[in-house]
């Protein structure tokens, strides 16, 4: 049901933060800082990109940027990977009739990317594969280019979709909303 995550092997945040640290950083981030990355206008190119996408496969893809995580999963050091995989859920990304949707989050607190496909792409695509994207995705945040590198990661999943659920003879289907989640 997952792709692989980015965090340390137990899937907790790397052991020489402490508690209060990564508490003060995500208090330190929110909402208005998500919009400052991702302002209204490349939300809209975002989500129309994800439309125009699912166009050409069967799949669906969902983007979330998270500024920082919720105090309880703060306090009981949970993982990004862990509120990826509950949002996947709460956004029924898991809920397609082929079982072939991808989520891609951000948590920007923590520079965190998490892929989380369903197990009906998942079972297709490879290890390597997903850590290319999530690599790719990596390099443009990091440079700062928030909205190209969320379209080059739409596009990189756009390809794997296509590859192994190419769009049916009944024209696409949207079964999930295009816009992007900013929490």
């Amino acid at each position: 049901m997952t792709a692989p995550a980015n965090s340390s092997p137990q899937g907790r945040p790397a052991p020489t933060s402490s508690r209060w640290a990564r508490l003060l950083r995500h208090r330190l981030w929110d909402e208005a800082d998500a919009h400052r990355v991702l302002p209204p206008e490349a939300l809209a190119r975002l989500a129309a990109r994800v439309a125009e996408s699912e166009r050409r496969h069967g799949g669906e893809i969902r983007l979330c940027v998270e500024a920082s995580l919720p105090l309880s999963y703060l306090w009981r050091h949970a993982s990004a990977r862990e509120r990826a995989v509950t949002q996947f859920g709460k956004l029924r990304v898991w809920d397609t009739e082929h079982n072939n949707g991808v989520l891609i989050y951000l948590l920007l607190a923590e520079h965190a990317i998490e892929i989380v496909a369903d197990r009906g792409l998942n079972q297709r695509v490879s290890a390597e594969q997903w850590r290319t994207v999530i690599n790719s995705l990596r390099a443009a945040l990091q440079a700062g280019r928030f909205e190209e590198g969320l379209t080059e990661a739409v596009q990189a999943v756009e390809q794997l979709l296509a590859q192994h659920f190419p769009p049916s003879d009944d024209g696409p289907r949207n079964e999930l909303p295009n816009a992007v989640v900013v929490l």
